[in-house]
């Protein structure tokens, strides 16, 4: 069972998650009426990934007796001045979900709920991956500078990224 400390965090969270997620749609959306296919499908992806993040967090909160309690989304921004800066906002925001995750880490520890603490640490290692691959992506966009080819080889790469929906969420 969790303790009311710990299901109200879990479920800011949960908030937390689909910010993230409403964040990617709105890049997607900005990059598409650019005409950047592949940046707004990297986006749309990470859409998809966050709202699985959401749901993995919803499912565990019913799996320990708790109460999903689902608050409104505040705004997120709708436009950017170019890929390099939608990519260094999602750093930043990465950052911010892994300080987000390691704050219930702390808490998981100090209420001794050694069940939430392990379902974290999934949690943990996708974040390390996410600020990996969005660091990634600026370093090839800075890489290329103002080249127009050098974007466009790099717009068909994001292109390419497809969804996969992740195993926690089917376990």
């Amino acid at each position: 069972m969790l303790s009311e400390k710990m299901e109200k965090a879990l479920n800011a969270q949960v908030n937390a998650e689909f910010w993230s997620a409403y964040l990617y749609l709105s890049m997607s959306v900005d990059f598409a009426a650019k005409g950047m296919k592949g940046v707004a499908n990297w986006f749309a992806i990470q859409f998809q990934e966050e709202q699985a993040h959401a749901q993995i967090f919803m499912n565990y909160v019913l799996s320990r007796g708790g109460k999903v309690t689902l608050a409104p989304i505040e705004a997120v921004p709708t436009t950017w001045d170019s890929p390099l800066a939608a990519f260094e906002a999602t750093l930043a925001h990465e950052q911010k979900v892994t300080a987000l995750i390691n704050d219930l880490c702390h808490l998981a520890e100090a209420e001794k709920d050694f069940a939430t603490a392990n379902k974290l640490i999934w949690f943990v290692n996708e974040q390390v991956e996410e600020e990996e691959t969005a660091q990634g992506i600026i370093d090839s966009l800075k890489m290329v500078d103002d080249s127009k080819m050098g974007l466009y080889m790099i717009d068909k790469e994001l292109a390419a990224r497809t969804y996969v929906a992740p195993a926690e969420l089917t376990a």
